[in-house]
């Protein structure tokens, strides 16, 4: 990895490794429960890949801001996008690859509810059950996006809870 970023730094791609560093301490924060990073990071990656016309689309923030600012997960994680679950589809679940220790990640995206109403559908709907058999630590992550607030228009909030399987 180290000799891929000195490669992509002396090659003329700093903005590719800025973006790739960007994206692991992503991961760390969320892995860590440090919503504001998280909300920043999330919020600085929306705004670099959505267009004007659509930014507020779920599809592009699961797509562009979501998949892309977690890019550097993928070395860890299979990402997989509206994973049918319990009683729906759980947005977007990080499953972690058989090398890692890390814990798996259940996803939900809500526009303009709370991060609360993100965590309570993951439960109410049971999208852990996606992850029978697997026995690790289970992050459950609602990321909630404010389409209308005048004072952050491109806000993000989440909340991470564990669940043990």
């Amino acid at each position: 990895m180290r000799e891929f970023e000195n490669a992509m730094s002396v090659g003329g791609w700093p903005e590719v490794t800025r973006v790739l560093k960007a994206s692991e301490k992503l991961l760390e924060d969320t892995l860590r429960g440090d919503a504001e990073s998280v909300a920043r990071g999330l919020d600085r990656a929306h705004t670099e890949v959505a267009s004007v016309l659509t930014y507020n689309d779920e599809n592009c923030i699961a797509c562009a801001a979501i998949s892309l600012a977690y890019y550097s997960a993928r070395k860890e994680y299979k990402m997989i996008r509206e994973l049918p679950s319990g009683r729906g589809y759980a947005d977007i679940v990080f499953l972690p690859l058989p090398h890692t220790d890390r814990p798996a990640l259940v996803v939900e995206l809500k526009y303009d509810k709370t991060v609360g109403a993100a965590i309570r559908q993951i439960k109410d709907r049971q999208y852990t059950q996606a992850l029978e058999g697997y026995v690790g630590e289970i992050l459950l992550v609602g990321i909630n996006y404010d389409r209308d607030d005048p004072n952050k228009p491109h806000s993000w909030w989440r909340s991470i809870e564990k669940a043990k399987r």
